[in-house]
């Protein structure tokens, strides 16, 4: 597997660790553990999550978020606690999957990873924090729902197919750049919709 491959992997997976990092962490160790996905040779440093105990732990954490994430509110406060978890978390499968002996991209990969799932995380918390203001609560299990199978999907894509990795990196990215940009803008409309019917009295 070429550089470009491998960089495509972790930044693929980092990525969507941001929007389900147990998923991330349970799908990757249960492909390895049962040969369901051909993982590429390199990924073996990657030997720790198909552990009994990571298995598990990281299954607890799929099912819990799986039912926090439908939930208005509770969405939000989940989110808020994995602020940190989940940049970590993807920074440190990023750095698992680079596997290099050079300490410099030990460093890159480490920053890139946790930056690459912070992004997507501050994407999916914005956007999910606008979804809540809706009054019905539909919308909060559609949405889930669909970042459920869009990251299973993509993930599944890029462990099978290391050459496809890279556009699938892309493909998190845009969209997590699209969230951002649409959470702004609906933010700043719920404030002018505030503003003109709850106006600030001078005193």
């Amino acid at each position: 597997m070429g550089i470009a491959d491998i960089l495509g992997v972790a930044a693929s997976v980092s990525l969507l660790a941001g929007w389900r990092l147990y998923l991330c962490v349970f799908a990757t160790g249960l492909a390895m553990r049962s040969g369901w996905i051909d993982l590429p040779t390199h990924l073996d440093a990657l030997g720790a999550l198909a552990s009994p105990w990571v298995l598990g732990a990281a299954f607890i954490g799929l099912i819990a978020e799986f039912f926090a994430d439908k939930v208005a509110w509770i969405d939000s406060a989940w989110d808020a606690v994995h602020s940190l978890v989940r940049p970590v978390g993807g920074a440190l499968l990023a750095l698992a999957i680079v596997d290099a002996q050079d300490p410099v991209w030990q460093v890159l990969a480490f920053l890139l990873g946790g930056g690459g799932a912070l992004l997507s995380h501050g994407a999916k918390a914005s956007a999910r924090a606008v979804v809540n203001a809706s009054p019905e609560p539909v919308s909060n299990v559609v949405v889930s729902t669909g970042e459920d199978v869009m990251t299973g999907g993509l993930l599944a894509l890029a462990l099978a197919s290391p050459a496809l990795a890279v556009l699938v990196a892309l493909l998190a990215l845009g969209f997590a750049i699209l969230l951002l940009v649409y959470a702004r803008r609906a933010l700043r409309a719920m404030l002018r919709w505030r503003d003109r019917v709850f106006p600030v009295q001078p005193r």
